[in-house]
């Protein structure tokens, strides 16, 4: 798990603007006239058109789309009742996963009020604001009551996650696990540690599925919950054994499935051995598990696994769940979320499990081998095909059940909604940052000295993405981090120019002196440019030392694309190397190349520009669909940009036909597909999205990205160095923190190949 220090979680959610989520227009706001348009005289319209249909709520606000994450925070993510207003970090970070998977909009509500009615009274008189309520960290046994009463009195989803999510992802890798062992669910002996609302929820659930709820023992505190026992909540009493059972480890003895929703440590080896053969383990307290993963899997071999930690194989995740079953909720305006559409929540995981895995997933984790079995029994977070899984079994349960008041009739293009609604680019960079845990690189920054570079590798160090190397002046690099209180003594820093490192800055300059002793250097002058950073960097990567190296936070782009080409060299296989920037949009990512680079690119240059290019996308787990840029349209003007373009154009089409991209072509039909079509049909991209513009030359590609940048609303990550023989790479002066560790992990994952 990383290790994240009290500092830097307070610092996340103080920069900036304090918080993680924020309210954002959705429609025009320039004028007067939009202005009148968005309130008075214009919202009178909408206003009296809701009077007279209430549903028309959903046609003209965004109630449709708006979830009410509701808390009164008596149990706040393990840390109990710590009051309302300090849970509001919890609920805006639950409001941001709702975003960030499903591309839900979030109000947070926190009442402080722990009177049941009063809560239940405050939550009814507000739920005409959303399209579904997310109840949060209630304690049980009043979060039973709150939501069952809630559910009757209301007509929007209500669901009380701490229950349910942990229920339905279980529930799925409950199914999943006794498929793989041979037991049917309606013989096994199941064994609950722990009573509380999600224990409860997780047990109900297995007794939908078919467990025998003679067959389960559970265990709170106190001890095993037995009839003649007189503390025991309602619900509690359900789950009362009449056997006679006292301690822990006479009811595991023998179970099939054990359940821990408790306290890290309580289920000890010597209980793991007395269950049965082929035993199925969800340990998931957390950050602790009930026994961890290495003493269980050392105890039983027989043994299927799973935790609520990411560093373990079978995650279970609520985020598998909440996010897509209200966005199936809320597509279909339900009235509820019933018994069935959890149920269809259960079995779409499961099934989703079966299904072959996506390379982008298999890069993500770096795990070709990933495939249902039994380190495998539920999707992983990361897998893009949630969204279009999940939500519309979500939906069909809501119509079947009779809670739905929009009905979908085509489900391929409802899917398509889906996939457009996301973005394709919404895990990118989630799925790069896993792929390059699984195997950490070092990676040597080789202008340390700026304090953006020293919290980056701290974030990389902590999260165990890449293996950090400060390059700088060790003294002022130290103080940097201990005004900011960083810890940054397990992270490596050489001064290059220092005494006690003379003989590495020797082996580097033979080094490079072998390479370029007939391009006019000397010995002498190898000598002194390994005083520079950026060479000494290149050193260490071409000198097998490191492997990889990011600069250009203090320095020029020139001066860090010398050393990489004089040192590294490009690549046998191309002509040149290129730049090329992801932009980020909540349409799609798109890619822009060459922009940093290539000055008048010819023919060929282009050629391999475009090659390049497709080559590093689809590393990202994106099909590159591209157009090649020009002031004119298929031969429309004369000029020697565009003659050299569509020379390109026809040797890509002749000798790489795989290669999705057409032109030359003007970028508003580029971006405009159905402009594009009518005009154009007979283009290779009829059809298609185009996420990848390669540009006619520097000047064109460098002012666009830059104007995207700063006007166009998108995130740019680069400059992506392309077809250097090792990984360097070249960020912007003054990169943020985000950019630089971005950037670090897309060294990390070139490096993998290596």
């Amino acid at each position: 798990m990383a290790n994240i220090t009290k500092q830097e979680a307070l610092n996340y959610h103080a920069q900036g603007r304090p918080g993680k989520i924020q309210v954002v227009p959705t429609k025009h706001h320039r004028t007067q006239r939009d202005l009148s348009l968005a309130y008075t005289p214009g919202v009178a319209d909408p206003c009296l058109e809701i009077e007279k249909n209430n549903e028309d709520a959903y046609k003209y606000t965004a109630k449709g789309n708006l979830v009410g994450v509701i808390s009164n925070g008596t149990a706040v993510l393990g840390l109990g009742d710590i009051g309302a207003v300090a849970g509001k970090p919890v609920m805006e970070g639950k409001g941001l996963l709702f975003k960030i998977f499903a591309d839900i909009d979030v109000f947070d509500i926190e009442v402080n009020e722990k009177n049941i009615d009063d809560f239940i009274k405050t939550v009814k008189a507000i739920s005409p604001t959303f399209g579904g309520i997310n109840l949060e960290d209630i304690k049980a046994p009043e979060c039973f009551e709150i939501e069952n009463r809630l559910k009757e009195a209301l007509d929007i989803p209500v669901m009380h996650d701490d229950q349910h999510g942990t229920a339905i992802i279980t529930g799925a890798g409950l199914i999943n696990a006794l498929e793989l062992v041979g037991k049917d669910i309606k013989n096994i002996k199941l064994f609950v540690s722990g009573a509380g609302a999600a224990a409860c929820a997780c047990t109900k659930m297995y007794v939908q599925l078919g467990v025998d709820i003679n067959n389960i023992i559970m265990t709170d505190i106190n001890g095993i919950l037995t009839k003649d026992r007189t503390d025991l909540s309602i619900v509690n009493k359900d789950f009362a054994t009449n056997r006679d059972v006292k301690t822990i480890a006479e009811g595991i003895k023998d179970a099939d499935v054990f359940l821990g929703l408790s306290a890290g440590g309580v289920l000890k080896p010597e209980m793991l051995k007395s269950m049965a053969k082929n035993p199925i383990v969800f340990a998931m307290a957390n950050p602790t598990p009930e026994i961890s993963y290495e003493e269980a899997m050392a105890t039983r071999k027989d043994l299927i696994f799973a935790t609520g930690r990411s560093d373990y194989p079978n995650q279970i995740n609520n985020v598998l769940g909440f996010p897509y079953i209200f966005r199936g909720a809320l597509d279909v305006r339900a009235t509820a979320i019933n018994e069935e559409m959890k149920m269809a929540a259960v079995y779409a995981i499961a099934a989703l499990a079966k299904e072959p895995v996506p390379d982008i997933v298999k890069k993500a984790y770096n795990n070709e081998d990933m495939s249902f079995g039994r380190e495998y029994i539920v999707p992983i977070p990361l897998d893009p095909r949630l969204i279009e899984f999940v939500p519309p079994a979500i939906a069909k349960a809501a119509m079947d059940s009779g809670v739905a008041r929009h009905h979908i009739t085509d489900w391929d293009e409802y899917k398509e909604e889906l996939l457009e609604r996301m973005g394709i680019d919404h895990g990118i960079m989630r799925g790069m940052t896993a792929k390059a845990k699984s195997n950490p690189k070092k990676v040597v920054f080789s202008d340390a000295n700026n304090i953006n570079v020293i919290q980056a590798a701290r974030l990389l160090k902590d999260d165990a993405v890449a293996i950090p190397i400060l390059v700088g002046d060790k003294n002022r690099i130290n103080k940097l981090a201990t005004d900011k209180n960083i810890k940054i003594s397990d992270i490596e820093i050489i001064d290059n120019i220092s005494d006690d490192i003379k003989e590495q800055r020797t082996k580097y300059a033979e080094l490079f002196f072998k390479k370029r002793d007939r391009s006019g250097i000397s010995m002498v002058g190898a000598e002194r440019l390994m005083l520079d950073k950026n060479y000494f960097g290149a050193a260490m990567v071409e000198s097998g030392d490191v492997d990889a190296m990011i600069s250009g936070v203090t320095s020029p782009y020139a001066d860090v694309i010398r050393p990489a080409l004089q040192v590294v060299g490009k690549r046998d296989d191309v002509n040149i190397i290129a730049g090329m920037y992801m932009l980020r949009t909540k349409k799609r990512p798109y890619f822009f190349a060459d922009t940093t680079i290539n000055m008048y690119p010819t023919t060929e240059d282009l050629v391999d520009i475009s090659l390049l290019a497709k080559e590093k996308i689809e590393e990202f787990g994106v099909e590159p669909v591209m157009a090649m840029l020009s002031y004119s349209n298929f031969g429309s003007a004369t000029g020697d940009s565009s003659t050299i373009a569509k020379k390109a154009i026809s040797i890509l089409h002749d000798k790489h036909k795989e290669l999705i991209i057409d032109g030359e072509m003007q970028a508003n039909f580029a971006l405009n597909k159905e402009l594009r079509d009518i005009r154009y049909p007979f283009t290779k991209l009829k059809g298609k999205d185009v996420n990848t513009l390669i540009f006619p030359n520097l000047n064109s590609g460098n002012i666009t990205y830059k104007v995207m940048q700063e006007i166009g609303s998108s995130e740019a990550i680069g400059p992506i160095v392309m077809g250097l023989n090792k990984p360097i790479h070249v960020l912007q002066l003054s990169s943020s923190v985000r950019e630089i560790v971005d950037m670090a992990t897309i060294a990390v994952v070139d490096a993998q190949k290596s």
